[in-house]
């Protein structure tokens, strides 16, 4: 951390689990970046592993496998892999982590009792069917249509960008059960994809995290039982998405924080080592101007994420927040990155350097979990 800091919400009980994370990082992570990097995916390997340790949903109630820790068990985890460069199974992480947390707040008893402890234990991968090729933050619209016929629902539609998308067992899915509508026609479904009519149409070429899948997949009259409904009630499925956005957008700021940090941290690195003008690179005064201000977004990302997870841990935290957290360290994530790269000059151009990976992973941040001008006027007409 930088500079020692130590959060108010740091307990001995999460300093421990810090601790053991980050072996688990180092010894099951991060050997691996390469491998998943070529493979564009990850194992299931790494799930499984970390299920047994207890560190794959931790804030997941433990009467359902989970650990039974707050949101600071999760930004914990999440912090541990940005901070080690991670720049593949976080992401897919995050997504199944989210999408157990819509079937904690909203499925039913027996919707928790049959997928989460497999979701908690790694042996289910989970995967969140939002955007679609024609449109994402306006999830009022969506086009995949679940229509009733007796006691099952029939799907029919596409979905693209979707993160785990060719390892997920199941998705949850957002689809319309009621055409005529908009936000009270939407539905969200477990969806299992091993269901006849799913098919996973191609792994996207991205720009950044080459080493998780993102994917198109197809919906072609798909038939799943009345009770893959989350919550087994139509029409509260936007709700359910607008309340637990808010845990999804706490989460992005605290990995941009994390990631601000370790390019900082790596920069530095560099800079002591690099050789220019018979000097340390570092010993440019304008070098050392740059990373004073480099280090003080970063303290202030950290400071600012470290404050979103204490109000989601007393149960203050707003949509408002969330969100503004989301989108500032987000664009600042890009600002900080660039500016990293460029003390690093030629080689922060090769994607042998972390640096570079950064860089390339660091322009979806402001997009996903909500187009970051999509929050800015969400918190602005909330004035």
């Amino acid at each position: 951390m930088i500079d020692n800091y130590t959060p108010s919400w740091m307990t001995d009980e999460l300093a421990e689990l810090q601790r053991m994370v980050r072996r688990f990082v180092e010894e099951e992570v991060s050997p691996k970046q390469e491998q998943w990097w070529e493979a564009g995916a990850t194992d299931r390997e790494v799930w499984r592993k970390a299920g047994e340790l207890g560190i794959l949903c931790p804030d997941i109630a433990a009467e359902y496998g989970g650990s039974g820790g707050t949101f600071a068990y999760e930004a914990i985890v999440a912090q541990e892999l940005c901070l080690a460069g991670d720049t593949s199974w976080r992401a897919g992480k995050q997504i199944h982590v989210v999408a157990a947390h819509y079937i904690a707040n909203y499925g039913t008893e027996a919707q928790k009792q049959k997928y989460l402890p497999g979701m908690c234990s790694g042996e289910i991968i989970a995967a969140m069917g939002m955007s679609e090729p024609n449109g994402g933050t306006d999830l009022q619209n969506t086009r995949t249509k679940a229509i009733r016929d007796g006691d099952e629902y029939v799907i029919n539609g596409a979905k693209t960008f979707i993160t785990n998308g060719s390892i997920a067992d199941i998705i949850v899915l957002v689809t319309k059960t009621d055409p005529s509508q908009r936000a009270k026609g939407v539905s969200l479904f477990i969806f299992e994809t091993n269901t006849p009519g799913f098919e996973v149409s191609k792994r996207l070429k991205k720009i950044g995290l080459h080493g998780s899948d993102t994917c198109e997949l197809f919906f072609g009259d798909c038939r799943v039982p009345a009770d893959a409904l989350l919550g087994g009630v139509e029409g509260r499925g936007f709700y359910q998405m607008m309340q637990d956005l808010t845990y999804e957008r706490a989460l992005g700021g605290v990995n941009c924080a994390a990631v601000m940090e370790h390019a900082y941290r790596v920069t530095v690195d560099y800079t002591k080592d690099r050789d220019i003008f018979g000097k340390k690179l570092i010993d440019l005064q304008s070098t050392r101007m740059e990373l004073a201000e480099i280090k003080t977004i970063a303290t202030i990302g950290r400071v600012f994420s470290d404050y979103v997870v204490s109000r989601r841990i007393d149960g203050t935290l707003d949509s408002d927040l969330a969100s503004m957290n989301k989108w500032w360290n987000s664009d600042r994530q890009c600002e900080i990155v660039s500016r990293c790269l460029q003390l690093f000059g030629g080689h922060g151009y090769i994607m042998e350097y972390p640096i570079a990976r950064m860089y390339a992973d660091a322009r979806i941040e402001p997009i996903y979990a909500g187009a970051n001008e999509a929050l800015k006027d969400m918190i602005g007409r909330n004035l």
